[in-house]
């Protein structure tokens, strides 16, 4: 993601999320050409990587943000106990973009159980704490074995126009294929979001390995913005998924039906 302060934002991953730096540079973007400081930092398999452009960032993360815009996107953290993740926050004074935590009905089997809590990055991105109830989520977030609060990266999540033609772009033309799905609304999903009538038609995609991405339909209600034309790499709510692929010889760029990057480097 890109960010306006780059040890400001690594401060924030590192001493209120438990990532632990494990690159920082300064590159000419392989896809944008744009010259960023970068930082990389790892939690658990997973990562994600920081980029500040040194000419600054051209527009911050639009401060009326919703989830239902279309340039929305998030990265969902695993943790091992909620309550206590969320007082660290808490005691961190890190913005709310949900009331509270909240816990998913039992009406719901596709999402049962599950403990979700959105906030803010000092940028102004969104993330997600998450917590799977047994038999829910990967094994590796119950193992006992691994007994850190932040246990890493789930997935990360996408707002949708029309999810067909998102199936068309990431199962047709990308490979990934469908891991589960779900309609989720209701109040607890409303508190969630910070979108009232929140009514979400949600896709779980995966592909061999790594963290899932997750589109993310609003049924209701209708009124995300979509994301700008002129949406570039130097500014703050500019996201890019990182994917590898066999057969491609240098790295490349993609944008899904809605606009947000997809950047595929050879494996």
């Amino acid at each position: 993601m890109t960010v306006s302060a780059i040890e400001r934002s690594v401060a924030f991953f590192r001493d209120v999320l438990d990532f632990e730096p494990a690159r920082e540079d300064v590159v000419a973007d392989e896809v944008s050409g744009v010259r960023v400081r970068r930082a990389r930092l790892t939690l658990g398999h997973e990562c994600v990587e920081l980029s500040e452009p040194l000419g600054g960032v051209r527009r911050p993360v639009p401060a009326d943000s919703r989830s239902n815009d279309r340039w929305f996107q998030h990265v969902a953290i695993v943790v091992r106990d909620m309550d206590r993740a969320y007082a660290g926050l808490e005691a961190r004074h890190v913005v709310h973009a949900s009331i509270e935590p909240q816990t998913l009905p039992a009406w719901n089997p596709g999402a049962a159980g599950i403990r979700a809590y959105y906030f803010k990055d000092p940028d102004g991105h969104t993330l997600e704490l998450i917590w799977f109830p047994a038999g829910k989520g990967a094994a590796r977030w119950h193992a006992p074995s691994n007994e850190r609060l932040f246990l890493g990266i789930d997935h990360t999540a996408v707002a949708s126009g029309d999810t067909s033609a998102s199936l068309a772009f990431y199962v047709g033309r990308l490979g990934l294929h469908v891991a589960g799905g779900s309609e989720n609304y209701g109040p607890e999903q409303e508190r969630l979001n910070a979108v009232p009538g929140a009514h979400l038609r949600i896709t779980t995609l995966r592909a061999d390995d790594g963290p899932g991405i997750e589109l993310l339909e609003y049924l209701a209600p209708r009124t995300g913005r979509p994301m700008p034309r002129d949406e570039r790499a130097d500014d703050a709510a500019h996201w890019r998924t990182t994917l590898f692929a066999d057969g491609i010889a240098s790295p490349g760029s993609l944008r899904d039906p809605d606009g947000h990057v997809m950047e595929i480097h050879p494996r």
